[in-house]
């Protein structure tokens, strides 16, 4: 906290939605998608929690623009290998959402899903990736599948892909480089939380004057500590415990694996040290709800950190 900011996700739950702050979010979406994009409202729906323990649903935030599209942006800490599928999930919930029965099909609104991550999701060598429906010709691969005239004049788009949703993903902790575009200055800040005196991407001079800790009203000050400590340590719980079981399967089932010396006695050795590797794990996954729900966290986030069920959550 060397600049005495708020954490860009905490802030997304207590500060951007007022009206005054707006120019803060328009800056970042702007920034990413390369247009000037001006945020008409924020929509509540059962994805759009303002509390930090109702997270674990679809979405930290939902806006909509003012061309009708909807933006849902989603901040994740902790490791979740089914991520992509959780992306595929919001963006789906949304549209359905979205639309009244009835209603015909062109009323499904463009969604646009933003996600910063922090941790290590899939494999690649940048830290920002944008996805998007193309349908290609399989006998022209140059031959892109594009809205007839009429389609166009209604729909405005340029292909049929355009209709379809698009994914942004911001692996921040990636980021390494020195800050030289508007984008950078932006993946720099949620990485750091850090402001240089000479950013000046769009939406971030505002951000060093309006989300500085020492402007916070004492009760939201105390929630922003005791908030940054219990992610603090969730992450420290929940890594130990992941590397710790990994380390543990990996030494296990290679010891046994040596010691059969064939294929098959490498195979039973892998499977009897996995299971073991799991059942280690699941005691693990107990001490470490048994210390989460001793600071006092809820059984949700209990559950859905250690994938225990309540019931087993309730007998610690």
């Amino acid at each position: 906290m060397k600049n005495n900011l708020i954490r860009f996700d905490w802030a997304m739950k207590r500060l951007l939605r007022d009206k005054s702050n707006y120019v803060v979010l328009e800056g970042f979406l702007s920034t990413l998608l390369g247009e000037d994009l001006r945020i008409v409202r924020f929509l509540e729906s059962e994805s759009n929690q303002s509390d930090a323990n109702d997270k674990f649903n679809r979405a930290d935030m939902l806006v909509e623009d003012n061309r009708g599209r909807l933006l849902i942006i989603e901040v994740q800490n902790n490791h979740e290998l089914d991520y992509f599928h959780r992306m595929l999930y919001g963006v789906s919930k949304t549209i359905s959402e979205y639309i009244n029965l009835g209603d015909d099909y062109d009323k499904v609104k463009k969604i646009y899903s933003i996600n910063i991550v922090y941790f290590e999701l899939g494999q690649g060598k940048d830290y920002v990736y944008h996805g998007k429906t193309i349908f290609r010709g399989l006998h022209d691969t140059n031959d892109i599948l594009q809205l007839s005239i009429r389609q166009r004049e209604i729909f405005v788009g340029k292909d049929a892909g355009d209709i379809f949703p698009e994914y942004y993903v911001l692996r921040v902790n990636d980021f390494d480089k020195v800050a030289k575009t508007p984008l950078d200055e932006w993946i720099k800040f949620l990485k750091t939380g850090e402001i240089d005196g000479t950013a000046t991407a769009k939406g971030l001079p505002e951000a060093r004057e309006r989300l500085r800790v020492d402007a916070l009203p004492d009760a939201d000050k105390r929630a922003y500590v005791r908030d940054m400590e219990a992610l603090r340590y969730q992450r420290s719980v929940i890594k130990t415990g992941w590397y710790e079981g990994r380390a543990e399967g990996l030494v296990e089932g290679r010891a046994e694996g040596r010691a059969e010396g064939l294929a098959e006695g490498e195979a039973k050795g892998r499977a009897e040290a996995q299971a073991e590797s799991a059942k280690e794990m699941e005691r693990k996954m107990k001490d470490m709800a048994k210390k989460m729900k001793d600071a006092g966290m809820s059984t949700e986030t209990i559950a859905h950190f250690t994938q225990l069920a309540p019931e087993e959550i309730a007998e610690l």
